[in-house]
């Protein structure tokens, strides 16, 4: 994703504007506001004007340090007078600018923006000096020429060191020293953001953590770079690509075939391989006695002369291969593969042949070594390098040698220094041969992730590298059905390189129990009312220590505003850096707002990696940057995992045993402790537990402790949040929830500081104020993918996530509400035009701790897995709600007799409540969706499935789209509370469908513990609902939430005495719903009824009304409007009327006025069980019926169901083609499905009779221009491909039947892309993409052959449109990116 602002606008050197400011003795460089006040004075000066730099308009210019002698020299009344001392110190500092202009080498031409070729400056070469400490002050302003090592240095009061550099680069300047530190207006400059070093940059931080020869420095430490009040740093190396995507899958080994490896001793004779020249696939393995046999030498040659032209054919001789072979073998080895050597073969010599089929001797690589004293003296070694008919390079390698005695003979066919990475931006420039690279795993193992070193490419497009080995794992480069699956590829070099030196293992107290290595590097330290800091295109290496907070890679302290709103002119920025193999963190932003940080890549970090730390560091932005590879750490109780969490006990309180789930395991790429931060265009690669997780900090922590007292971080609404990328991580890829303990570990409360507390619930308004109007926080364009657990949890509201593809997740999508009734406002989540892909066809690796390897999917073939093997895969989860799921697709879910996988489904071993408020509508199942949803059964991941949740399970079908049948209901089978005669049973869902109004009553209960709940509707008395209640057993309270439905009557029975006190809540009624309970209880029980109604944000009860008593059930029902209530003693039902009397606002629970609730307070001397179940029953007994009738099924598809979208990519601003091509064979056409066609984004183009489809579609466009069937390779098909292809077309290509002539079309391929005419004899289906226009092909370029039992099936891929490749003429109206239209917004910066 290419991004670029542009330079800086300001030099790093400007002076201040020129004129006779009054300046605090507080004063810091390029702050609006001094540091602290001035001494108090008779008469107040002026407020100071002190910008950061130059306003736009003004021009920089150089600054002497000799100026500020001269203003002195003025100023001082004694030299006033000595005019002669003045004037010499001009025309000295004249001189100095003359000589240093001068002593420039004739290459470098002096440029106001290059901070070293600012003549103030003097050239520094001051050596090795290892036990001197160098200090940098006034009037020191020094160009540093050479290498240099130092104790430490200081840069203070006006001294300035800045790195030489060469226009060619070719400077290589290295500063070992313990630590630099910079402050009170001295600065360090190693380039400039107008002026990017050129040369080889190292500052190289030394030192151990138990030394005794240089002590720490306090509130620094050691090994450092640290800048202070006043301070500048400034570096800026060569502007690189920081990351990219792969543009084309590349496979484990580098070959979609996986290659192939063989070495055995003794394999007497010759050996061979066949290797098809297309595919690198081994085509025959086969070994032939010609030392014994003669019939084996005649099997050689028979097999020779019949392999057809071009084919890979390696020999090696495994100990002796002549006493049998006849001269006509040698005669067809010659002949075939043009072998020099064979005809003198001697006795156990060693040999080895590679070669092309009828390539004669010029296509021959092979060896021959003597045997002497059982040994050649070395191996006799063949390699050829080839190429497949898609462009993938490999090699074909045969080895013969006689070793210490044994015969040794072996065949390796790999890509082994030959894989090129095909890549989204144009980074041949940039990345150089020797940098060091990262490919992001794509699998759910973050451990795929793999390093590689570049190697030089000449034959590389702009786009393309090549490295060094090859992948053990495979790294998706493509959209894979709907969902932007491709691999995130880091570069880690840079020409300025920042690293802690670093000891060969643990040492000291440096948390040697828990690593082997050493953990203590470098770190930057960077404190508030600095001058200015910004940072670009710098690598950290083995920076951060893990046994020392507040020591990271990068930590901004306590910084405050640094952007225009601190007085910063130029906003503080980081840009561009590589930090990689860190040990604490990556970068902290710590107590400072305003920060951007962009084009970053943390990679392999203990603890979180992007990390804000004390809960109120707002206005951030995140803008493109990657994290992945995030460990787990051991500072904070969140950094760890399970062995650390139950291993660090120092700071709970005495004995207690930490919950690792609850407490800890919690560590994310990204920690954002406050909503009010922008995440834009960022990736989240790969973390032990997180992508990215919002947490909620109810007051300030840590350092920033009781700065303030309630961050109100629950209440503020979220920041911007588009474009992100979350995938390979463990336990969720975005999480939205909880917060951490703000008090220390005490005898009431154990836990440590810090930990992980189930107290915050995300509900965003206006202000951070619960009485101004809820906003909503909107999570547009999440892409999700291979994440273990959850591609994304998040509880609160209102939250709204859109235009978002969820693919092979273990639960796509899970929301959960803010709270529960009473604490919950009652709140909305929505899902909408979003994209849920079960199984992809991203089957991923077996290994890198991947620890479930299966079958799956919709080609039912193995892949990895989630969880486990059995897990009930689920695309949307309803936890309880509500929730609103609309305009959305399913994908792939596909159930195994092991594996319930189903596109929507419910919570695990759910206690809590569910809303018939959760409603879905506009949705689309693709014919691959075979469970659409699933309520659960008995056994593995369910238990009984039997808790409340479970059993209240429920969703609205409002349209019809998920069931068929409109307006209805879906619930569990064996629910009758919600059931009646006309419901449709699903038996696969284990579930119903039913007409009907709905609603909850919310049952508290007082004054009986351990009791559990039955309830029975009096149409199905027999199949009560029995409920446990969500709070623990033995609890004093407890509390039920039934869903019921409205206008019915219903019995409520209890398994001990009688609650002293009944709460009965109106949940989700709206205004004239209604249902009739009968309460059991003992026959001498006397009641105090009341209806009241509650204000929950005052907590204030108004209308309070008490309820009279009748004397029948008919009478009751005969005044459903009156406050009454009738007590059965004989069957021990005491009845009321249940009825809301005013209307309910938006997705709140409960009316405008509050909460409307009914308060049964009863009086009785028995402790008897309640259950009125048999004296009940039949007399109030009822035969069921429908409140609302059944609609008739739906008989046409929904036309505007599913997302409108079809692909969800990292680049919303580029389009894509989807295309689909099924080839089918002969014999593919005798089965069921044998439909051969061409679809481009769903316009079917079938071919019905044997032959070929051909498909030309614009590739600026994407419309179809020409679609032409031919029976055979004829004349006619030959003009269309060689002439009747418009330039800048895809050309898609189908095949049905056993296409007449289709080796005759190899050729003509070459022109549209391909690598080399394909070998088509004895093929009998072809699919091919291709493009005509360009001299480079597209990396999508492919084709595909099936034959036998290797059918190509349906076949779909996705093509990007109106690239520059294409030479597409331009559009009419440019599209303006989104991403940067927000990146402004969040930046202030337009």
């Amino acid at each position: 994703m290419p991004t670029s602002d542009g330079s800086s606008r300001f030099p790093v050197f400007a002076a201040p504007p020129k004129g006779n400011h009054q300046r605090s003795p507080g004063y810091v460089p390029g702050r609006v506001a001094p540091v602290r006040s001035p001494l108090p004075a008779k008469a107040p000066p002026p407020p100071p004007i002190k910008p950061h730099g130059l306003p736009p308009q003004r021009q920089a210019t150089f600054i002497l340090s000799e100026d500020n002698q001269r203003r002195e020299c003025v100023q001082s009344p004694k030299l006033r007078k000595n005019t002669l001392i003045c004037f010499g110190v001009s025309m000295g500092a004249f001189f100095l600018c003359l000589i240093l202009v001068l002593s420039l080498t004739s290459g470098d031409i002096l440029d106001e923006n290059c901070p070293d070729h600012n003549p103030s400056l003097s050239n520094w070469n001051p050596g090795h000096q290892p036990e001197k400490t160098i200090i940098v002050g006034r009037g020191n302003l020094f160009r540093l020429e050479s290498s240099a090592t130092f104790r430490s240095l200081k840069i203070q009061s006006g001294g300035r060191i800045v790195f030489a550099d060469k226009a060619d680069g070719s400077k290589n300047i290295t500063l070992r020293t313990h630590h630099i530190l910079i402050e009170n207006g001295g600065a360090l400059h190693i380039g400039a953001p107008k002026c990017r070093y050129r040369s080889r940059a190292v500052i190289t931080l030394t030192g151990r953590s138990d030394s005794k020869d240089v002590s720490e420095v306090p509130i620094f430490g050691r090994k450092f770079i640290g800048v202070m009040s006043g301070g500048s740093l400034e570096l800026h190396g060569t502007e690189r690509i920081s990351w990219s995507l792969l543009t084309k899958s590349v496979p484990a080994s580098g070959l979609t075939t996986g290659g192939d490896s063989f070495q055995r001793n003794f394999s007497r004779g010759i050996n061979l391989r066949v290797v098809d020249q297309d595919t690198a696939d081994v085509l025959l393995r086969e070994r032939y006695d010609t030392h014994e046999s003669r019939n084996d030498s005649r099997r050689l040659t028979r097999l020779l002369r019949t392999l057809p032209m071009g084919r890979i054919v390696a020999l090696a001789v495994g100990d002796s291969a002549v006493k049998s072979l006849l001269d006509e073998t040698k005669k067809a080895i010659e002949d075939t593969l043009g072998s020099s050597y064979v005809s003198d073969l001697k006795y156990r010599q060693a040999w080895a042949l590679v070669s092309v089929v009828g390539g004669g001797n010029a296509s021959c690589s092979e060896d021959v070594r003597e045997h002497e004293n059982h040994d050649t003296g070395g191996r006799a070694l063949a390699r050829r390098n080839f190429t497949t008919v898609n462009g993938v390079h490999f090699s074909v390698t045969a080895y013969s040698e006689w070793k210490n005695g044994f015969p040794i003979s072996g065949f390796q066919v790999d890509a082994v220094d030959q894989v090129m990475l095909n890549l989204q931006d144009e980074v041949q420039q940039t990345w150089q041969p020797g940098d060091q690279i990262v490919v992001a795993s794509t699998d759910y193992s973050m451990h795929q992730a793999e390093e590689f070193t570049l190697l030089p490419c000449p034959h590389c497009t702009s786009q393309q590298v090549r490295i060094q080995g090859k992948p053990l794992y495979n790294h998706v480069g493509e959209i894979v059905d709907g969902v932007d699956m491709r691999a995130e590829v880091a570069l880690l070099s840079r020409n300025i390189l920042i690293y802690g030196e670093m000891e060969n293992s643990c040492y000291g107290n440096n948390l040697c129990q828990f690593y082997s290595h050493d953990t203590y590097g470098g770190h930057i330290k960077i404190f508030g009312n600095f001058s200015s800091v910004h940072l670009s295109y710098v690598e950290l290496k083995n920076m951060g220590q893990q046994g020392e907070k507040s020591h990271y890679p990068i930590h901004f302290h306590k910084c405050g505003d640094v952007d225009q709103k601190g007085g910063y002119w130029e906003p503080t920025y980081v840009d561009g850096l590589s930090i990689h193999h860190s040990f604490s963190r990556c970068l902290t932003v710590h107590a400072t707002n305003g920060l951007l940080i962009k084009n970053t890549v943390g990679y392999d970090t203990l603890g979180h990696c992007f990390f804000l730390e004390d809960g109120i560091e707002q206005r951030n932005t995140f803008y493109h940057n990657l994290g992945l590879l995030t460990r787990p750490g051991t500072l904070l109780p969140t950094d760890r995992n399970d062995s650390l969490c139950l291993s660090i006990k120092d700071k709970v309180y005495k004995g207690y045993t930490p919950s690792p789930s609850t407490e800890c395991k919690a560590v994310s790429t990204f920690w954002i402790a406050n909503p009010n931060n922008n995440l834009i265009n960022n990736a989240a690669a790969g973390s032990q537990d997180a992508g990215i997780w919002f947490v909620f900090h109810s007051s300030s922590t840590g350092d920033s402790h009781g700065l303030v007292p309630e961050t109100k971080a629950e209440l503020t609404p979220l920041g911007i949040f588009y474009n992100n990328r979350v995938h390979s991580n463990f336990k969720a890829g975005l999480f939205i929830d909880k917060g951490v303990k703000t008090t220390n570990a005490s005898a009431a409360d154990p836990r440590e500081y810090l930990c992980l507390d189930n107290n915050a619930r995300f509900r965003p308004h206006q202000n951070a104020d619960p009485n101004q109007p809820r906003v909503a926080a909107v999570i547009d364009t999440l892409l999700s993918f291979k994440n273990n657990d959850m591609g994304a949890w998040i509880r609160g509201g209102d939250i709204v996530i859109q235009n978002s593809g969820f693919a092979d997740n273990g639960v796509g999508l899970s929301f959960a509400s803010d709270g529960s009734y009473p604490k919950d406002e009652g709140s909305s989540q929505e899902v909408t035009q979003s994209l849920f892909v079960g199984e992809s066809q991203n089957r991923g690796t077996n290994g890198g701790q991947n620890k479930y390897w299966g079958l799956g999917g919709t080609d039912g073939k193995m892949r990895t897995l989630p969880r486990n093997k059995t897990f009930p895969i689920r695309g949307f989860q309803i936890y309880d709600g509500p929730v609103r799921l609309t305009h959305s697709t399913f994908r792939n879910f596909i159930p195994l007799p092991d594996r319930y996988t189903s596109a929507v489904g419910f919570s695990l071993k759910n206690t809590w409540q569910l809303t018939p408020r959760n409603n879905m509508s506009h949705l689309h199942f693709h014919s691959t969706v075979e469970l659409r949803s699933f309520f659960g059964r008995p056994g593995q991941w369910f238990d009984g499935n039997d808790l409340d949740g479970d059993k209240n399970s429920i969703f609205h079908d409002v349209d019809g789209s998920v069931t068929g049948y409109e307006d209805t209901y879906v619930g569990r089978a064996d629910n009758y509370l919600i059931q009646h005669p006309r419901c449709v049973n699903k038996p696969e869902w284990n579930g119903v469908i039913c007409s009907g109004r709905f609603s909850q009553v919310y049952i508290q209960t007082q004054g009986a513990p351990s009791l559990t709940l039955s309830i029975n509707r009096d149409e199905y008395p027999n199949a009560p609902l029995v409920l446990r209640g969500i709070n623990s057993q033995g609890a004093p309270s407890q509390q039920y939430q039934p869903v019921l439905m409205m206008s019915k009557s219903y019995t409520l029975h209890w398994s001990g005495a009688a609650p002293r006190e009944v709460v009965l809540s109106l949940i989700n009624f709206d205004k004239d719903d209604w249902v009739l309970f009968g309460l059991c209880y003992p026959p001498d029980t006397t009641f105090q009824i009341m209806a009241d109604i509650n204000d929950r944000q005052s907590n204030t009860f108004d209308d309070i009304t008490d309820y009279g008593p009748v004397f029948s059930l008919a009478e009751l029902e005969s005044r459903p409007l009156d406050r009454k209530y009738y007590f059965d003693q004989n069957v021990g039902l005491l009845w009321l009327y249940l009825r809301a009397r005013h209307n309910r606002d938006g997705h709140s629970y409960c009316s405008l006025k509050g909460c409307e609730r009914v308060k049964v307070t009863a009086t009785t001397s028995s402790q008897q069980k309640c259950n009125c179940t048999s004296e009940a029953y039949p007399k109030y007994a009822k035969p069921p019926s429908a409140v609302l009738p059944m609609p008739a099924p739906h008989t046409e598809s929904c036309k505007d169901c599913g997302a409108k979208q079809h692909i969800f990519t990292s680049e919303p601003w580029t389009s894509y083609l989807k295309t689909q091509v099924k080839s089918v064979s002969v014999k593919e056409q005798q089965g069921r499905d044998g439909a051969s066609f061409i679809a481009v984004n769903e316009d079917m183009m079938p071919l019905t009779q044997p032959g070929y489809l051909v498909v030309s579609v614009d590739a600026c466009s994407g419309k179809v221009i020409k679609k032409v069937s031919f029976g055979k390779m004829d004349a006619k098909m030959k003009q269309h491909l060689t002439s009747g292809i418009p330039k800048r077309s895809i050309v898609l290509m189908a095949t049905r039947g056993q296409p007449e002539g289709l080796p005759d079309v190899a050729p003509y391929l070459v022109s549209f892309g391909l690598a080399k005419a394909a070998d088509l004899h004895n093929k009998e289906s072809v699919a091919l993409w291709a493009f005509h226009g360009s001299a480079s092909p597209p990396p999508w370029v492919c084709l595909k052959t099936g034959q036998g039992d290797l059918v190509l099936g349906h076949q779909e891929r996705y093509l990007p449109l109106a690239l520059p490749a294409y030479d597409c003429p331009p559009p009419a109206s440019q599209q303006t990116r989104r991403d940067l239209q927000l990146l402004k917004r969040a930046t202030g910066l337009q």
